[in-house]
């Protein structure tokens, strides 16, 4: 069998966490690729450092290199910890340069490169703490192992084809000499050699592509839950893990709102049909979700309900909307830029309502009435509002589910402001007062799931 096994930013956040990690990869006796994230917490000190003109390159490096140095500390022979030292030191020397020609030269391009240098930490610390276990790991970063990634920095995407041949090239004689490669997460390389990173959480993605490109059997996410679950522990005290899903599922929770993967991993997995599991880095023992085209039908109406809130409603009022189809193309793109997330959209004879993150809504505004052409009557937002994701079987399908969705929503004396429905075979979306929305979960999964 092979396989990549991807772990996060938790799992790997500490020593004791590397270590852990380590432990299960070394154990698989599967041809195997790794893919990292950086040490929770990296990723955010760089982009701070960024943000923050008096902030020294030194300080930073030196934070970095310690907390890197501690994570191997009685965990490896003398003699590896010399090499270890003396690679780090490599990378720290480079962060640094990179640091000071920032100050100079903000580069976006800049950015991501060193957005992207806590992935280059890890998979090197990984990759010894696995060679002190008897392993053959050889840390390889996102340039190395050829990922090639296409689109604006902070927000980039993989070029699948081109990665997969460069993959195949330079992991198969690897893998076939077992060695366990140990890639970076987060980022690739544009046409010009420059790193490219995927948005936040984006190793999960990085992971899916480079499984992809191998064409491996299993991809394994290892994170700190068990899972999906049927709705947020914090909220559902009876919420439970989700054994079984399909591609579609997984992706519905995890765009609208259940933190487990990053929503995009879904892409590359499906295309060609490569079975997902999810598991607790924390709890090797627990079954974890298994995502693929294949399962069997749930028992109840619902699998799961999640919540996505900071939302707010911005409704653009025109009556040329119905008339000029491309001035409503126009007011989307323009919503979209800059990274904007849409999460749903409606349309009437003269009004077209978007719901966005209530953080963009100031921008969004600004670009509507830019693209408006003079056409738009009158803008207005609906703030404190929250989005519901209902998921279930082939809910499209199935009569009267939004009737009995919006029944249980009636008696938690909520009222719906907008509803996303057909779109999707799996789900039902709608959007309901902020202070509404926890009640209205709590009795969608009391009545249709159970506890």
């Amino acid at each position: 069998m092979l396989k990549v096994i991807k772990f996060g930013g938790t799992s790997v956040g500490s020593g004791d966490a590397m270590e852990r990690a380590a432990n299960i990869a070394s154990m698989d006796p599967s041809k195997r690729v790794l893919v990292v994230s950086a040490m929770s917490g990296v990723t955010n000190q760089m982009i701070e450092w960024m943000n923050d003109a008096g902030a020294t390159s030194a300080d930073l490096v030196m934070a970095l290199r310690d907390r890197h140095m501690n994570a191997v500390r009685g965990r490896l022979p003398d003699n590896y910890i010399i090499s270890y030292s003396s690679q780090l030191d490599g990378k720290m020397q480079a962060l640094k340069e990179r640091l000071e020609e920032y100050r100079k030269n903000p580069d976006p391009v800049l950015h991501d490169t060193i957005a992207s240098w806590g992935e280059r930490l890890s998979s090197l610390t990984i990759a010894f703490l696995l060679r002190g276990k008897g392993v053959d790991a050889v840390a390889l970063s996102s340039e190395e192992a050829g990922i090639v990634a296409t689109g604006p920095p902070g927000n980039g995407t993989a070029d699948l084809e081109a990665t997969s041949k460069n993959l195949k090239s330079r992991l198969v004689p690897l893998l076939e000499n077992g060695k366990v490669p140990v890639v970076t997460g987060y980022y690739g390389c544009d046409a010009k050699g420059k790193p490219l990173t995927f948005g936040r959480g984006g190793s999960d993605y990085s992971a899916s592509v480079v499984a992809y490109g191998l064409d491996v059997d299993c991809l394994e996410i290892w994170t700190d839950v068990d899972g999906f679950m049927t709705a947020d522990p914090r909220i559902v005290k009876e919420a439970r893990t989700i054994r079984e899903m399909d591609y579609g599922e997984a992706w519905e929770l995890a765009y609208f709102g259940a933190k487990v993967l990053h929503p995009r991993s879904m892409e590359p997995a499906r295309k060609k049909s490569i079975r997902v599991l999810v598991k607790n880095t924390f709890n090797p023992e627990g079954k974890g979700t298994t995502i693929h085209n294949l399962r069997s039908r749930g028992r109840d109406l619902l699998r799961s309900v999640a919540m996505k809130s900071d939302l707010s409603i911005v409704k653009v009022y025109s009556s040329e909307i119905v008339y000029y189809p491309k001035f409503v193309s126009n007011l989307l793109s323009s919503i979209s830029d800059n990274g904007v997330n849409t999460y749903a959209i409606s349309t009437s004879l003269s009004t077209l309502a978007v719901v966005v993150p209530s953080s963009d809504v100031k921008q969004v505004l600004h670009r509507i009435e830019k693209a408006g052409e003079n056409r738009i009557e009158k803008l207005i937002v609906k703030d404190k509002i929250s989005l519901i994701c209902a998921v279930g079987d082939n809910m499209i399908d199935v009569r009267g589910v939004a009737a009995k969705i919006f029944e249980v929503v009636d008696q938690a004396g909520a009222n719906v402001e907008l509803i996303s429905e057909g779109a999707s075979d799996v789900a039902l979306n709608f959007v309901v007062p902020a202070d509404k929305a926890v009640e209205v979960i709590k009795r969608l999964h009391d009545r249709y799931i159970g506890g």
